[in-house]
């Protein structure tokens, strides 16, 4: 078995994808009205649909999942995000783990959370 995609709930998919694209350099691979499939195996969905499909409400800012990106240049991203036409909400600015990891936590425009750090191996 292989795991192909991960998707995230989204209230506005343009709004996601621009975010997505400028900041991660992902790009559109299929839109499917609603349910849009971006590089390296993200899945944006659009709420309504995600609402209508498991007849509950969603929960933004739930705290319960991260996504997970490596970048090598680390003080060139902060600053990418820095200088985001959008505010970013920071969980932790850039900073250094004990280990040399150096790392920076925020939410994506939904509350998403996302880390992006450097390479460790």
């Amino acid at each position: 078995m292989k795991l192909k995609n991960v998707l995230i709930v989204v209230n506005d998919l343009n709004k996601s994808i621009d975010f997505y694209k400028e900041l991660f350099g992902l790009d559109v691979i299929l839109d499917q009205d609603g349910n849009v499939i971006m590089t390296e195996g993200l899945v944006l969905q659009d709420r309504r649909i995600w609402e209508k499909f498991v007849k509950k409400d969603v929960i933004f800012k739930n705290h319960s999942s991260e996504l997970y990106f490596e970048e090598v240049d680390i003080e060139a991203f902060a600053e990418a995000l820095e200088n985001y036409h959008e505010p970013i909400q920071y969980v932790n600015r850039l900073m250094e783990h004990s280990w040399g990891q150096k790392v920076i936590r925020f939410y994506d425009p939904d509350g998403n959370l996302i880390e992006v750090g450097t390479p460790m191996g």
